[in-house]
């Protein structure tokens, strides 16, 4: 990597934990020699973050970890990418499905939340992966291999939030926004860890399921292959927590924070999910 830091960042947690925090989209941080390929202006670059940002899902996750630590359940591992989605997306990939490509929503933005120009027409795409995901890839895989070897199982918990406002380039933002969406593979979310989720966050008016946002993420190495590895993602309505597009956090941030760790403790305790 050229001497650059690593693009995430691992905080290991207990040797006996099989539980993974994934947080990929909580970071502002654009390098400079990124954003000389963004052809936003400075003010249009800081707008456009607000609307991408998963903001404060990385104190969430750190919060949740540190309740967990306390409590019975031994402390789950924290994987958080350090930069914005706007440099690459880890939860995409190079072959990603047509549509979201045309949408500019590839592993590497071509288009912004509300479809204009991210960068110029002809852009290379290569150097930035090579850079930034496929290390983030590496990492995130040998942090499930680790855990397998250590414990017999893993489970991504994917940690995201999502605006109140359906914005432009969801392409499937037409159905119900509940406060806390889950999202679920049928391989990899065995139906206690949906249940355990669904329980956990009760108190917040409503969850839903796969909707607006679907699915969850799996390093492709042990996708739709390996049933040790158990995901599933937790979206959370932004003005659950925090003031939108890209305000302050509120009091219910440690709410979501406490659900959250109330849902690692059990799945913890419970060796089949």
């Amino acid at each position: 990597m050229n001497g650059s830091p690593a693009p995430y960042r691992l905080t290991p947690g207990a040797p006996d934990s099989p539980v993974i925090l994934h947080v990929p989209h909580s970071s502002r941080t654009v390098p400079a020699d990124v954003r000389e390929g963004i052809v936003l202006d400075d003010g249009a670059l800081e707008r456009e973050l607000d609307h991408i940002t998963d903001s404060y899902t990385d104190r969430i996750a750190a919060e949740a970890a540190a309740r967990s630590a306390t409590g019975s359940a031994p402390r789950p591992w924290l994987f958080v990418n350090r930069l914005s989605r706007l440099v690459v997306d880890p939860e995409r990939f190079p072959d990603e499905r047509e549509e979201m490509r045309a949408a500019g929503m590839g592993a590497v933005y071509t288009r912004t939340t509300h479809g204009e120009a991210l960068r110029p027409d002809g852009h290379r795409e290569e150097p930035l992966l090579d850079r930034y995901f496929h290390p983030y890839a590496a990492a995130m895989t040998d942090t499930v291999t680790e855990r397998l070897a250590a414990v017999g199982r893993a489970v991504v918990v994917d940690v995201h939030s999502y605006p109140s406002e359906r914005l432009p380039y969801e392409l499937h933002g037409d159905g119900p926004r509940p406060p806390v969406c889950l999202g679920h593979d049928p391989f990899h979310t065995p139906p206690d860890l949906l249940a355990h989720a669904e329980r956990a966050f009760a108190g917040f008016g409503g969850t839903g399921v796969n909707s607006p946002f679907a699915g969850t993420y799996v390093p492709l190495t042990y996708y739709g292959s390996d049933r040790r590895v158990g995901a599933l993602m937790i979206e959370i309505r932004r003005d659950v927590y925090m003031t939108e597009p890209g305000g302050p956090a509120g009091p219910g941030l440690d709410r979501v924070a406490a659900a959250l760790a109330q849902l690692v403790d059990a799945v913890t305790g419970e060796p089949g999910v």
